[in-house]
Protein backbone atom coordinates (compact mmCIF):
# COMPACT_ATOMS: atom_id res chain seq x y z
CA UNK A 1 0.00 0.00 0.00
CA UNK A 2 2.46 2.51 -0.68
CA UNK A 3 0.21 4.60 -2.95
CA UNK A 4 -2.35 4.86 0.22
CA UNK A 5 -2.23 8.81 -0.37
CA UNK A 6 -2.62 8.91 -3.59
CA UNK A 7 -5.39 6.48 -3.47
CA UNK A 8 -7.58 8.48 -1.15
CA UNK A 9 -6.87 11.59 -3.13
CA UNK A 10 -8.05 10.06 -6.30
CA UNK A 11 -11.49 8.85 -4.65
CA UNK A 12 -11.89 11.84 -2.76
CA UNK A 13 -11.66 13.89 -5.69
CA UNK A 14 -13.76 11.62 -7.77
CA UNK A 15 -16.72 11.52 -4.83
CA UNK A 16 -16.12 15.19 -4.62
CA UNK A 17 -16.86 16.04 -8.27
CA UNK A 18 -19.66 13.06 -8.37
CA UNK A 19 -21.59 15.01 -5.57
CA UNK A 20 -21.26 18.10 -6.57
CA UNK A 21 -22.60 16.80 -10.11
CA UNK A 22 -25.14 15.29 -7.91
CA UNK A 23 -26.41 18.43 -5.74
CA UNK A 24 -26.15 20.14 -8.92
CA UNK A 25 -28.63 18.57 -11.10
CA UNK A 26 -31.02 17.54 -8.58
CA UNK A 27 -30.69 19.61 -5.27
CA UNK A 28 -32.95 18.45 -1.95
CA UNK A 29 -32.70 21.66 -0.60
CA UNK A 30 -32.50 25.46 -2.03
CA UNK A 31 -29.33 27.40 -0.84
CA UNK A 32 -28.97 30.02 1.55
CA UNK A 33 -25.77 30.83 0.78
CA UNK A 34 -23.87 31.33 -2.45
CA UNK A 35 -21.27 28.65 -2.85
CA UNK A 36 -18.36 30.40 -4.14
CA UNK A 37 -17.74 32.17 -0.70
CA UNK A 38 -18.47 28.47 1.41
CA UNK A 39 -17.03 26.73 -1.20
CA UNK A 40 -13.43 28.42 -1.38
CA UNK A 41 -13.44 28.23 2.35
CA UNK A 42 -14.72 25.08 3.61
CA UNK A 43 -12.13 23.62 0.93
CA UNK A 44 -9.40 25.62 2.23
CA UNK A 45 -9.91 24.08 6.02
CA UNK A 46 -8.99 20.83 4.20
CA UNK A 47 -5.98 22.27 2.61
CA UNK A 48 -4.97 23.66 5.64
CA UNK A 49 -5.92 20.57 7.49
CA UNK A 50 -3.88 18.00 5.76
CA UNK A 51 -0.80 20.07 5.81
CA UNK A 52 -1.03 20.83 9.80
CA UNK A 53 -1.27 16.70 10.19
CA UNK A 54 1.67 16.21 7.85
CA UNK A 55 3.30 18.65 9.93
CA UNK A 56 1.88 17.84 13.55
CA UNK A 57 1.81 14.36 14.27
CA UNK A 58 4.71 12.23 13.78
CA UNK A 59 2.35 9.34 12.27
CA UNK A 60 -0.62 8.96 11.00
CA UNK A 61 -3.38 6.54 11.04
CA UNK A 62 -2.22 4.52 8.50
CA UNK A 63 1.40 4.91 9.90
CA UNK A 64 0.18 3.50 13.51
CA UNK A 65 -1.06 0.67 11.67
CA UNK A 66 2.00 -0.53 10.02
CA UNK A 67 3.94 -0.03 13.19
CA UNK A 68 1.37 -2.26 14.93
CA UNK A 69 1.73 -4.86 12.32
CA UNK A 70 5.39 -4.86 12.65
CA UNK A 71 5.96 -5.01 16.22
CA UNK A 72 3.03 -7.21 17.32
CA UNK A 73 1.33 -4.33 19.31
CA UNK A 74 -2.35 -4.59 19.96
CA UNK A 75 -4.75 -7.51 20.50
CA UNK A 76 -5.46 -8.76 17.26
CA UNK A 77 -1.35 -9.03 16.56
CA UNK A 78 -1.08 -11.40 19.54
CA UNK A 79 -2.99 -14.04 17.45
CA UNK A 80 -0.35 -16.04 15.08
CA UNK A 81 -3.66 -17.29 12.92
CA UNK A 82 -4.36 -13.96 11.75
CA UNK A 83 -0.76 -12.92 11.27
CA UNK A 84 0.40 -15.93 9.09
CA UNK A 85 -2.98 -16.27 7.29
CA UNK A 86 -4.24 -13.89 4.37
CA UNK A 87 -8.01 -15.62 4.84
CA UNK A 88 -7.98 -14.49 8.68
CA UNK A 89 -6.77 -11.08 7.36
CA UNK A 90 -9.70 -10.53 4.79
CA UNK A 91 -12.35 -11.76 7.42
CA UNK A 92 -10.75 -9.53 9.90
CA UNK A 93 -10.94 -6.34 7.82
CA UNK A 94 -14.90 -5.47 7.82
CA UNK A 95 -15.16 -6.30 11.60
CA UNK A 96 -12.28 -3.91 11.82
CA UNK A 97 -14.11 -1.22 9.64
CA UNK A 98 -17.48 -1.67 11.64
CA UNK A 99 -15.41 -1.41 14.92
CA UNK A 100 -13.89 2.19 13.65
CA UNK A 101 -17.23 3.28 12.33
CA UNK A 102 -18.69 2.36 16.01
CA UNK A 103 -15.82 4.53 17.70
CA UNK A 104 -16.34 7.10 15.35
CA UNK A 105 -20.00 7.66 16.72
CA UNK A 106 -18.93 7.04 19.93
CA UNK A 107 -16.49 10.03 19.44
CA UNK A 108 -19.13 12.36 17.89
CA UNK A 109 -21.22 11.74 20.45
CA UNK A 110 -18.76 12.70 22.85
CA UNK A 111 -17.95 15.81 21.23
CA UNK A 112 -21.69 16.95 21.63
CA UNK A 113 -21.24 15.93 25.01
CA UNK A 114 -18.28 17.57 26.83
CA UNK A 115 -18.92 21.53 26.47
CA UNK A 116 -15.33 22.26 25.56
CA UNK A 117 -15.52 19.61 22.40
CA UNK A 118 -18.89 20.91 21.62
CA UNK A 119 -17.41 24.41 21.11
CA UNK A 120 -14.95 22.83 18.44
CA UNK A 121 -17.32 20.56 16.96
CA UNK A 122 -19.81 23.39 16.37
CA UNK A 123 -17.85 25.08 13.89
CA UNK A 124 -18.78 22.12 11.34
CA UNK A 125 -22.28 22.80 12.14
CA UNK A 126 -22.44 26.69 11.94
CA UNK A 127 -22.24 26.12 8.19
CA UNK A 128 -25.43 27.30 6.94
CA UNK A 129 -26.34 24.94 4.06
CA UNK A 130 -24.84 21.54 4.20
CA UNK A 131 -23.48 20.17 1.19
CA UNK A 132 -20.64 17.81 0.05
CA UNK A 133 -17.70 20.21 1.27
CA UNK A 134 -19.31 20.62 4.75
CA UNK A 135 -18.36 16.80 5.17
CA UNK A 136 -14.83 18.24 5.14
CA UNK A 137 -15.70 21.16 7.35
CA UNK A 138 -13.89 20.48 10.63
CA UNK A 139 -12.05 22.72 13.06
CA UNK A 140 -8.17 21.37 13.01
CA UNK A 141 -8.37 21.24 16.71
CA UNK A 142 -11.01 18.41 15.89
CA UNK A 143 -9.08 17.28 13.19
CA UNK A 144 -6.02 16.14 15.28
CA UNK A 145 -7.58 14.93 18.66
CA UNK A 146 -9.87 12.74 16.02
CA UNK A 147 -6.51 11.08 14.67
CA UNK A 148 -5.41 10.74 17.85
CA UNK A 149 -8.45 8.95 19.05
CA UNK A 150 -7.60 6.83 15.82
CA UNK A 151 -4.18 6.11 16.36
CA UNK A 152 -4.91 4.86 19.75
CA UNK A 153 -7.65 2.57 18.91
CA UNK A 154 -5.66 1.56 16.29
CA UNK A 155 -2.54 0.24 18.78
CA UNK A 156 -5.00 -1.09 20.94
CA UNK A 157 -6.20 -3.64 18.70
CA UNK A 158 -3.62 -3.79 15.89
CA UNK A 159 -6.17 -3.26 13.42
CA UNK A 160 -4.17 -4.71 10.29
CA UNK A 161 -3.41 -1.35 7.67
CA UNK A 162 -5.47 -2.38 5.14
CA UNK A 163 -8.49 -2.18 7.51
CA UNK A 164 -7.15 1.63 8.12
CA UNK A 165 -6.97 2.28 4.32
CA UNK A 166 -10.67 0.83 4.15
CA UNK A 167 -12.10 2.57 6.57
CA UNK A 168 -10.78 6.00 5.80
CA UNK A 169 -11.81 5.73 1.89
CA UNK A 170 -15.23 4.72 3.10
CA UNK A 171 -15.15 7.40 5.95
CA UNK A 172 -14.61 10.24 3.72
CA UNK A 173 -16.84 8.94 1.21
CA UNK A 174 -19.40 8.50 3.03
CA UNK A 175 -19.23 12.27 5.25
CA UNK A 176 -18.99 13.82 1.28
CA UNK A 177 -22.18 11.54 0.79
CA UNK A 178 -24.17 12.39 3.62
CA UNK A 179 -23.80 16.00 3.46
CA UNK A 180 -24.47 16.51 -0.20
CA UNK A 181 -27.90 18.14 -0.85
CA UNK A 182 -28.48 15.93 -3.53
CA UNK A 183 -32.15 14.45 -3.67
CA UNK A 184 -32.53 10.68 -3.01
CA UNK A 185 -36.25 9.12 -4.18
CA UNK A 186 -38.00 8.47 -0.88
CA UNK A 187 -38.52 5.12 -1.20
CA UNK A 188 -34.38 4.54 -1.99
CA UNK A 189 -33.79 6.15 1.23
CA UNK A 190 -36.07 4.51 3.29
CA UNK A 191 -33.99 1.33 1.77
CA UNK A 192 -31.09 2.42 2.39
CA UNK A 193 -31.24 4.26 5.74
CA UNK A 194 -31.49 0.67 7.68
CA UNK A 195 -28.00 0.15 6.83
CA UNK A 196 -26.15 3.12 6.11
CA UNK A 197 -26.49 7.13 6.63
CA UNK A 198 -28.26 9.18 3.95
CA UNK A 199 -28.40 12.82 3.16
CA UNK A 200 -32.08 13.20 4.56
CA UNK A 201 -30.99 10.85 7.69
CA UNK A 202 -27.70 12.99 8.33
CA UNK A 203 -29.18 16.83 7.46
CA UNK A 204 -31.40 16.67 10.82
CA UNK A 205 -28.11 16.31 12.39
CA UNK A 206 -27.30 19.59 11.50
CA UNK A 207 -30.97 21.67 12.33
CA UNK A 208 -30.84 24.45 14.70
CA UNK A 209 -33.36 22.32 16.91
CA UNK A 210 -31.32 21.00 19.80
CA UNK A 211 -33.09 17.78 20.39
CA UNK A 212 -32.35 17.08 16.17
CA UNK A 213 -28.86 18.69 16.33
CA UNK A 214 -28.02 15.75 19.28
CA UNK A 215 -29.69 13.01 17.55
CA UNK A 216 -28.15 10.89 14.17
CA UNK A 217 -24.59 10.91 14.95
CA UNK A 218 -23.47 7.63 12.23
CA UNK A 219 -21.03 8.71 9.61
CA UNK A 220 -21.24 5.63 7.70
CA UNK A 221 -23.67 2.88 9.52
CA UNK A 222 -26.89 3.88 10.61
CA UNK A 223 -27.07 0.93 12.85
CA UNK A 224 -25.53 2.59 15.87
CA UNK A 225 -28.09 5.34 16.15
CA UNK A 226 -31.05 2.62 15.93
CA UNK A 227 -28.79 0.80 19.17
CA UNK A 228 -28.23 3.42 21.20
CA UNK A 229 -31.21 5.46 20.86
CA UNK A 230 -29.96 8.56 19.19
CA UNK A 231 -32.36 8.46 15.59
CA UNK A 232 -34.84 10.62 14.92
CA UNK A 233 -36.14 9.72 11.39
CA UNK A 234 -37.14 13.24 9.86
CA UNK A 235 -36.68 17.01 10.81
CA UNK A 236 -39.76 18.70 12.56
CA UNK A 237 -39.96 21.14 9.76
CA UNK A 238 -39.63 18.78 6.86
CA UNK A 239 -36.28 19.02 5.11
CA UNK A 240 -37.45 21.95 2.93
CA UNK A 241 -38.13 24.33 6.35
CA UNK A 242 -35.59 22.74 8.60
CA UNK A 243 -33.25 25.23 9.36
CA UNK A 244 -29.82 24.46 9.01
CA UNK A 245 -26.10 25.98 10.98
CA UNK A 246 -25.49 27.64 14.72
CA UNK A 247 -28.15 30.65 15.38
CA UNK A 248 -24.76 32.77 17.13
CA UNK A 249 -22.92 32.44 13.82
CA UNK A 250 -25.56 33.59 11.59
CA UNK A 251 -23.52 36.55 10.30
CA UNK A 252 -22.50 35.07 6.41
CA UNK A 253 -18.64 36.43 7.50
CA UNK A 254 -18.58 33.59 9.59
CA UNK A 255 -18.11 31.27 6.36
CA UNK A 256 -15.20 33.04 5.85
CA UNK A 257 -12.10 30.65 7.16
CA UNK A 258 -10.53 33.07 9.91
CA UNK A 259 -14.26 33.48 11.36
CA UNK A 260 -14.06 29.56 11.46
CA UNK A 261 -10.83 28.99 13.19
CA UNK A 262 -11.76 31.49 15.57
CA UNK A 263 -15.56 30.71 16.65
CA UNK A 264 -14.56 28.04 19.44
CA UNK A 265 -12.85 30.91 21.46
CA UNK A 266 -16.01 33.26 20.64
CA UNK A 267 -20.01 32.82 21.79
CA UNK A 268 -21.38 35.13 19.16
CA UNK A 269 -20.45 36.72 15.71
CA UNK A 270 -19.27 39.93 16.86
Amino acid sequence: MENSDAIRLLIFITVLVGCAFWEYRSPRKERTRTRQLRWSNNLGLVGLNSILLATVMPLLAIDAAYLAQQNNIGLFNQFDAIRQSELALWLLTPLCVVLLDGAIYFQHLLFHRVPFLWRLHRMHHSDRDIDVTTGARFHPIEIILSMLIKITLILLLGIPPIAVLLFEVILNASAMFNHSNGFLPLSLDRTLRKWIVTPDFHRVHHSVIAKETHSNFGFFLSIWDQLFGTYQAQPEKGHQDVVIGIPQFSNPKEQRLDKMLTQPFRDSDT
